[in-house]
């Protein structure tokens, strides 16, 4: 049935298992397998509003379909299906124009991540007030589950946000050539918000975000002022917990 749905090989083999009851058998196939590859665009879309904006609806139908074809869902869970949607689009030839559509793709995706990732208690800074200043030397952060960090080849930002606003003025004044950018994507009360970071600063919070310690990721974040971004990151609740050595400590004091 596999087999018959993403690859029409073995058709025969499973229509012979297909009661007709009024349709043909492989009739009824077919439609399985329209309902599917129709779902599954679907559910790119809802993922990818400006890049569909960017192709056009028949377009991104056309993509969508090869897509589910060759990269089906490994889950029933379909916020989860399109991730690998960005390569896809990066190998794709008819949209090998767009040199700027894989960025536009990796960056709704991860706005996307950012809307449906669970809520989370944000850490306490108080918190690390506990802490002797070894300890604090070694502190690794745990990141909020709906933030993102992404390096992008192009202006992917400035282009989303036109595209969404529905802005071709805006639009058409954005080289797409400008340079890379280096974004933050994370949801602030309900709304996920994209911000560009200097380049220090973003490997700065990348450092964090992996885990490194404290003291590892300040040595390597020459160009920034290191301790006022990690305020400003404690402030906006960007982290929910830290571990020193094996112990973790959530936002909750210890009884």
């Amino acid at each position: 049935m596999r087999r018959g749905l993403l690859e029409g090989t073995d058709a025969a083999a499973v229509c012979a298992e297909i009661v007709a009851d009024g349709i043909e058998p492989a009739q009824r196939l077919a439609v399985y397998r329209n309902g599917f590859a129709s779902r599954l665009a679907t559910a790119l879309r809802l993922a990818y509003p400006a890049v569909q904006r960017l192709v056009g609806e028949d377009f991104f139908e056309g993509a969508a379909r090869v897509f589910a074809f060759e990269r089906p869902p490994r889950a029933a869970w379909l916020d989860e299906y399109g991730a690998e949607f960005p390569d896809f689009l990066a190998g794709f030839p008819p949209a090998a124009s767009l040199a700027y559509l894989p960025d536009v793709a990796r960056l709704e995706w991860a706005v996307s991540g950012a809307a449906h990732a669970p809520d989370a208690e944000p850490l306490d800074p108080a918190r690390l007030l506990e802490l002797n200043e070894l300890q604090r030397a070694s502190v690794r952060f745990v990141p909020h589950p709906a933030l993102g960090l992404l390096r992008t080849d192009c202006p992917a930002d400035e282009i989303w946000r036109a595209v969404l606003a529905r802005d071709d003025a805006a639009l058409g004044a954005i080289d797409p050539a400008a340079g890379p950018a280096w974004l933050l994507v994370e949801r602030r009360e309900g709304e996920v918000a994209v911000s560009r970071m200097s380049e220090a600063a973003w490997r700065f919070t990348i450092e964090l975000c992996a885990g490194r310690a404290l003291c590892d990721a300040l040595e390597a974040a020459g160009g920034v002022e290191a301790d006022v971004l990690l305020a400003q990151h404690l402030a906006a609740g960007r982290f929910i917990a830290f571990a020193v050595g094996n112990r973790q400590f959530d936002t909750e004091p210890s009884p």
